[in-house]
């Protein structure tokens, strides 16, 4: 992920953009992605600081040196480093000052500490070598950590990686997103709102004319985990991009001072029929509960978008049908998590306002929020859960959603 030092944007007014790259410098860039990869694929093997020193070495004028820098942060990215085999740094630190404090103690006025003469005298109790306990002393630092794996990418693919990354980074800094989406299929639509719940991004979606509109919360409008949730909105982009057409606008603060500008991004690309099946981990591992245990129900990603025109909507995650008796007794499930206390009352008034189809909320108790504030006779429900959900008394509640509704029919 690149970060805001390594983006070329421009400030116009109270807007900011990017400085897009035009044919020739798309060619120069693209040139120039090929040495550094190359820089990169030969240094396998080698020390961190020297890949970074391989990397400096590519010449590139002064305008280039922030594209430079940040094709090397992606390829960076891609690199696996890991400790060089050997001795434990730490041990042999220890040993090694200790050796040096008790010579030092020794020696006369005027006299100096040799240090190849503690190397070696460490080196001999180990039975090993200076060089090998050279190498030890600081192997546990970045810097000396040996470039064992790199994931390749071809020069073109890496130079669209730096452009969509810079759009990344600027909303690494926003406080709210709003983005308009058109999507060629439902799956499509129905991908890009599983991907916003997959990255556990607080959001609110609703119908437009041409499609839905999503606003999301950006890491600068939370007051912890700045950094997670913003890597977390950043890889929703590619989410965007699959749909047949797209408008972002996200008030960010840029700059030491944090200025309040806005960032507007657009795009289209060809209908696709595709869809992301990813899901949540504690909502798949929930669904392999129910698939292991007797609990009278089967359960299933869900493919619908349940909609109350004019109030809003909801993106279930699970659809429940009990064994036996499928669509009589169907009955959805969202799971908001950690989401926020405001969305929950969104889903409440949703119900109360008149959404027909049944659909139990799964919200954590960190949000204070009470299973009682959906009223019995209503079609859906709360389930409030601690740590993780209980495919167990998620049944008990489908069974008592259900026997309401068969009474009242």
């Amino acid at each position: 992920m690149l970060t805001a030092d390594l983006v070329n944007v421009r400030r116009r007014g109270e807007e900011l953009h990017l400085v897009a790259l035009d044919k020739e410098a798309r060619t120069r860039a693209i040139e120039l992605a090929g040495r550094l990869i190359e820089a990169v694929t030969l240094s396998v093997g080698q020390s961190q600081e020297d890949l970074a020193s391989m990397l400096d070495a590519v010449e590139v004028t002064a305008r280039e040196s922030r594209l430079r820098d940040g094709l090397s942060k992606l390829l960076e990215d891609r690199c696996q480093f890991d400790a060089p085999p050997g001795p434990d740094p730490e041990e042999v630190r220890r040993e090694v000052f200790t050796r040096a404090s008790a010579m030092r103690s020794a020696l006369g006025p005027g006299d100096k500490l040799d240090r190849g003469a503690v190397l070696a005298e460490v080196a001999r109790s180990r039975e090993t070598t200076d060089d090998v306990l050279e190498r030890a002393l600081f192997a546990d630092l970045r810097g000396a950590h040996l470039l064992t794996t790199f994931d390749p990418i071809d020069a073109a693919q890496l130079v669209a990686a730096y452009e969509r990354g810079q759009a990344q980074a600027v909303l690494l800094r926003a406080v709210k997103i709003t983005v308009d989406v058109k999507a060629a299929t439902a799956g499509v639509t129905r991908a890009f709102f599983r991907r916003l719940k997959f990255l556990r991004l607080l959001h609110v979606i609703t119908r437009t004319e041409e499609g839905y509109r999503v606003v999301i919360d950006g890491p600068f409008s939370m007051f912890e985990s700045i950094t997670k949730y913003g890597l977390q909105l950043a890889m929703v982009l590619p989410a965007v991009e699959l749909c047949e057409s797209w408008k972002l606008e996200a008030d960010v603060r840029w700059g030491k001072e944090k200025r309040p500008l806005v960032f507007r991004l657009a795009g289209e690309s060809s209908p696709s029929r595709s869809g992301d099946s990813s899901m949540p981990d504690e909502v798949r591992a929930l669904a392999s509960s129910f698939k292991s245990s007797d609990l009278g129900w089967r359960a299933m990603p869900s493919t619908k978008i349940l909609e109350l025109p004019g109030v809003g909507l909801v993106v279930p995650d699970l659809v429940f049908e009990r064994s036996g008796d499928a669509s009589a007794s169907r009955v959805y499930l969202e799971v908001m998590g950690y989401w926020s206390r405001a969305a929950v009352w969104q889903r409440v008034e949703l119900v109360q306002a008149g959404l027909a189809e049944r659909i139990l909320f799964a919200v954590s108790s960190r949000l204070r929020v009470s299973e009682e504030v959906l009223d019995a006779e209503l079609p859906s429900a709360l389930y409030v859960y601690k740590g993780t959900m209980s495919a167990r008394a998620i049944a008990a509640r489908l069974d008592a959603m259900t026997s309401v509704q068969e009474k009242r029919a």
